[in-house]
């Protein structure tokens, strides 16, 4: 039976993690090896991490740095980044990674998510998408590039065809909401459920536990995935690395 999952969500920019606010403003928050070794021992769900610098710099993922977090990691690791090939995701796959995550590739040649799901596995392909509500016309739109790159297909459409594809997974992230801490978009969250049955993840917004709970409330079993909960901790956004516990939630 599924059940919904807590998943911190690692940025990783110049070779370190860092942290941003609508995308905006990275501010380091430490090494991602030691990142993984911390959430081993707190026995986390699972561990997503998204290079920021490779799409946007048309950069080949780092293979080496994420052998390095695969041979240390005891938990599902998820890496995103700079694929582009089906060669480079069979590649990060076989060095234990469970899912690759492709944005931009997959907006620009969707049939690279059937080509994907053929040789890795349909559970093992993530769609990321990077979404921004569109104040004067209403509804979202899709980005890329750190959000910088506005794009034409619409959102529900394209969840729709990236299921059709053989996507696993979609994960959702609200650049509005990034680094807010002040809860997720459950509109935006409402929406894609009600589009697609696959597995379905929501970044963006999450400052609490409460946060967390309200979606899974909303949209029912989900992947409630973070990124400055699980690194900043007080009002002053103190950097350290937490983790809440998944039994928490009910």
């Amino acid at each position: 039976m599924l059940r919904s999952r807590i998943i911190p969500c690692l940025l990783m920019h110049d070779g370190g993690l860092v942290k941003t606010r609508r995308f905006k403003d990275p501010k380091y928050v430490g090494d991602p090896l030691n990142a993984v070794k911390i959430f081993n021992e707190k026995e986390v769900d699972e561990l997503m991490f998204l290079d920021i610098d490779a799409s946007a710099l048309g950069r080949a993922p780092n293979l080496s740095l994420l052998r390095g977090l695969a041979v240390e990691s005891r938990m599902p690791l998820c890496y995103g980044g700079g694929i582009t090939e089906v060669e480079q995701a069979a590649r990060i796959i076989a060095l234990g990674f469970e899912k690759v995550s492709i944005s931009s590739a997959a907006l620009a040649r969707p049939a690279l998510i059937r080509e994907m799901a053929e040789v890795v596995g349909r559970q093992s392909v993530v769609i990321t998408l990077d979404v921004r509500r569109n104040k004067l016309l209403g509804g979202y739109s899709l980005y890329t590039r750190n959000g910088q790159d506005k794009q034409k297909a619409s959102l529900l459409e394209f969840c729709q065809q990236a299921a059709e594809l053989g996507a696993g997974e979609i994960v959702i992230n609200s650049i509005d909401r990034d680094g807010e801490m002040s809860g997720y978009d459950l509109e935006l969250a409402r929406k894609v459920r009600t589009s697609v049955s696959k597995p379905l993840t929501i970044l963006g917004g999450a400052g609490t536990i409460a946060h967390m709970q309200e979606l899974i409330e909303t949209v029912g079993v989900v992947g409630a995935a973070a990124g400055s909960m699980f690194v900043f901790k007080g009002p002053y956004r103190a950097v350290l690395i937490n983790y809440a516990r998944p039994e928490r939630l009910r």
